[in-house]
């Protein structure tokens, strides 16, 4: 059963152009690197850095010090009913810690194929709006108007 905390990361490069990426399971759902808590002691921005490297490819160990951060806000949300199996029986709210991630101009993007199937780099303003989720909008729009 998936743990009700995770967290989203919002990758961009120096231009500001954001990552985000289309699930394999429902098509047209755009979304930033998002995932799940392994174990209830698993430090947050280890579990960021291991959801990039899964979903992207990208190994933030490899990057300078200081490309993750932890943008220091989180939401509590209703998890989708057709998600719901995934966790307890019970369990419909979720708690998304935000991260964001810098990564260099030239980065290789490798998804994981059973998640998803399409990737793009789009401009902030542009990437928020196609997200699926409006909270994921909202963590691209965050990250831009403190910087």
């Amino acid at each position: 059963m998936k743990i009700p905390i995770s967290v989203l990361v919002v990758i961009y490069k120096s231009n500001r152009d954001v990552l985000l990426i289309e699930r394999a399971d429902r098509h047209g759902f755009w979304q930033s690197v998002t995932g799940s808590i392994d174990a209830p002691n698993e430090d947050l921005a280890l579990a960021a850095s291991r959801e990039v490297f899964e979903e992207t490819g990208i190994a933030v160990d490899q990057l300078p010090a200081g490309s993750l951060r932890d943008m220091h806000h989180h939401i509590e949300y209703e998890i989708y009913p057709e998600w719901r199996f995934r966790y307890a029986p019970g369990v419909t709210r979720n708690i998304e810690h935000w991260f964001s991630l810098k990564v260099p101009d030239g980065i290789q993007i490798q998804l994981a194929p059973r998640e998803h199937v399409a990737y793009e780099w789009l401009p902030f303003e542009e990437a928020a709006k196609k997200c699926f989720s409006r909270s994921n909008g909202e963590a691209i729009m965050r990250l831009f108007s403190a910087n």
